[in-house]
């Protein structure tokens, strides 16, 4: 059995990588599974990769990086019984430190498994403001890595590619440094691919991975010292989150859905902007319409919300989810935020709705816990 962390800060790219290569490997005969940790209780990622027809356990209400160290190895036990994967996908939630986690799965010691070379994306179009906004952060995840993907290629202006890729590897002179767009199909997904697996047949040769996770020290430009690894990583961030559901009062057309779902994110954009005018982060929201899922993304001030449609049966009384993560706001103010507009753009269209409210456990890492298998076989 492989396993595979696939890391990186918010919006990066990590559902998206992790759904393809999930499917390039089930079409290929492989069992996979993925576990997704989000911040929250209301688990979103989950969601959509289930859609796609790969099995997963998702992990939530806390920070994998910091308090998974009894519950990740029962569930990869519990996986390795009931499922018996030949490959493990895990997705931290993108403000994680992966390392730490990777680290105690090398720990656990488990038979028969091999932990891949730990990968963190890199979005490439938000790279100058992820540095500017989450600079210590970010460069904890970069300097940890094995092998960095600048993501997102496709959105980036070619001649800017070679100058940011010499500014990624002088952050991290160890690790494999790659171009990445999992929209492509191209020589560059497959060394990307053979490089995490290492047995991924391709017409580009075979490439070997040998190398260490970076032992560099990121300096707190503010108090001189170096950040310390072992910290609570959602309070290294800086960023506020939240998470929360809405249920819908009936089916929703899906046209009614996209309006919906653009209104709401539109308004979330500009009263976060007002608060955080170069904000970084994530937010995302799902519609979930009974027949399919509206989903929709956006990752920083100046970036475009994107939407997409999965037609798949969800065979759960229609709802509304929402995870937002932002850089410079008041968490209590990122709070009020989210169900004011929700709730006023769901009333306009005329949308009965109960707000499942969550439980705010804070910083409690005690509460997390592994949700059912859930198996499509």
């Amino acid at each position: 059995m492989k396993i595979l962390v696939i890391g990186g800060f918010l919006g990066s790219g990590k559902t998206s990588t992790i759904i393809r290569i999930g499917k390039e490997f089930s079409e290929a005969g492989q069992k996979v599974a993925v576990i997704v940790n989000e911040i929250g209780e209301v688990g979103l990622d989950g969601d959509v990769i289930s859609k796609y027809g790969l099995d997963m356990t998702e992990l939530t209400s806390g920070c994998i990086c910091c308090s998974l160290k009894v519950n990740m190895k029962t569930t990869l036990t519990l996986l390795n019984k009931d499922y018996h994967p030949d490959i493990i996908l895990i997705e931290p939630t993108g403000i994680a430190f992966p390392q730490v986690i990777k680290n105690e799965i090398d720990l656990m010691d488990l038979k028969d498994t091999t932990v891949q070379p730990l990968v963190t994306l890199i979005d490439g179009s938000r790279f100058k403001q992820l540095m500017k906004e989450a600079k210590n952060f970010a460069m904890r995840q970069i300097i940890d890595a094995e092998i960095l993907c600048i993501n997102k290629i496709d959105m980036i202006d070619e001649i800017r590619i070679p100058i940011l890729e010499a500014s990624v590897q002088q952050l991290n002179p160890k690790a494999k440094v790659l171009l990445l767009s999992t929209s492509r199909e191209d020589e560059h997904w497959s060394e990307f691919v053979q490089l995490a697996m290492g047995d991924m047949p391709s017409q580009h040769g075979h490439h070997e991975l040998k190398t260490t996770s970076a032992d560099t020290e990121v300096i707190d430009e503010a108090t001189g010292k170096p950040v310390e690894q072992t910290m609570d990583s959602i309070e290294a961030s800086g960023i506020a989150s939240y998470a929360t559901e809405f249920v819908l009062d009936g089916r929703i057309a899906t046209d009614v859905a996209q309006v919906t779902a653009k209104d709401i994110m539109t308004a979330l954009k500009s009263k976060v902007i007002e608060l955080s005018p170069e904000f970084v982060g994530h937010i995302k929201l799902f519609i979930e319409s009974g027949s399919n899922t509206v989903k929709t993304n956006l990752t920083a001030y100046d970036q475009d919300i994107t939407m997409e449609v999965i037609d798949a049966e969800t065979g759960q009384v229609p709802r509304l989810k929402v995870l937002s993560a932002v850089s410079s706001i008041d968490h209590d103010k990122l709070v009020h935020i989210v169900n004011d507009t929700i709730s006023d753009k769901l009333a306009k269209q005329d949308i009965s709705f109960r707000h499942n409210r969550p439980h705010d456990h804070g910083h409690d890492h005690g509460h997390v816990k592994p949700i059912d298998l859930i198996n499509n076989n």
